[in-house]
């Protein structure tokens, strides 16, 4: 097996970044839900309010995010201060208090995603535990919605796809690690994986709502699919499972195309 691809998206909910190398650390990739969109009451917001999100692109250069989308000028975020203002925001229950970025972004992002919001970044001073019951004491996660790292496998997506009538992309379901060389979920029985000397041991199946609907290439709902197929063969209690979430023992770089074992 090996490392396909690698994907962090700086932003949660905005569009995530393809890269051929990252930083793993105990929290996840390097920036990776390190901002978060809120409406001006702290409430996150996603692409399952507002799909437009889809098409607002990220990056990072030189340590800073940078955000862009068609018909704007591409946007740079200023890192916040010690002086920077707090708000109190959530992420499925999990309170956090985040730091507001400056007017101008927020003005920038409101005016992108056509929504009143604010963009927040997690605070280096915040520690935000994993599930108490799942995790081990110390596992911690930033504005993922509850653990660091989701794998999926090539096989799982291509099986999907051979029973959709128009087959979808991998960025759906935006993953952090694609895997090839393994069967169609295969995953959801790994106890842990090996890259590259660094170990990541298992979380949760990863609970679908309805983010993959969204075409990410429009920003528009194009639903039912993939979940109303996903749901045939997918559903376990009550809930429908894409992927798996992992929880990273060791930190270093992950490159593409290295290989994976169990």
């Amino acid at each position: 097996m090996n490392i396909s691809a690698i994907y962090v998206y700086p932003v949660k909910s905005l569009k995530g970044v393809s890269l051929e190398s990252a930083q793993l650390t105990a929290a996840g990739f390097e920036h990776d839900r390190q901002w978060m969109v809120v409406h001006p009451d702290g409430r996150f917001l996603t692409q399952r309010e507002c799909p437009q999100m889809a098409l607002v692109e990220t990056a990072i250069d030189n340590g800073k995010l940078v955000l862009d989308t068609f018909g704007m000028e591409s946007h740079t975020v200023e890192p916040v201060s010690d002086h920077s203002r707090r708000i109190s925001t959530a992420v499925w229950g999990d309170p956090v208090s985040a730091m507001v970025q400056a007017p101008d972004t927020n003005e920038w992002l409101s005016q992108a995603i056509g929504l009143d919001c604010r963009l927040v970044s997690f605070p280096v001073d915040q520690f935000r535990q994993c599930d108490p019951e799942i995790s081990r004491k110390g596992d911690h996660v930033k504005f993922a919605d509850a653990f660091p790292v989701l794998v999926i496998s090539q096989a799982s997506l291509d099986f999907l796809n051979s029973k959709l009538s128009v087959p979808v992309g991998m960025n759906r379901f935006r993953p952090n690690l694609v895997i090839t060389g393994c069967e169609a979920h295969d995953e959801d029985d790994w106890e842990s994986v090996r890259v590259n000397g660094l170990r990541l041991r298992n979380g949760t199946p990863c609970g679908r709502c309805s983010v993959p609907t969204v075409d990410p290439d429009a920003g528009v709902l194009a639903g039912p699919e993939p979940i109303h197929t996903l749901s045939s063969y997918r559903q376990r209690d009550g809930e429908i499972h894409f992927g798996m979430t992992f929880i990273p023992d060791t930190e270093g770089i992950l490159s593409v195309g290295d290989p994976v074992s169990l």
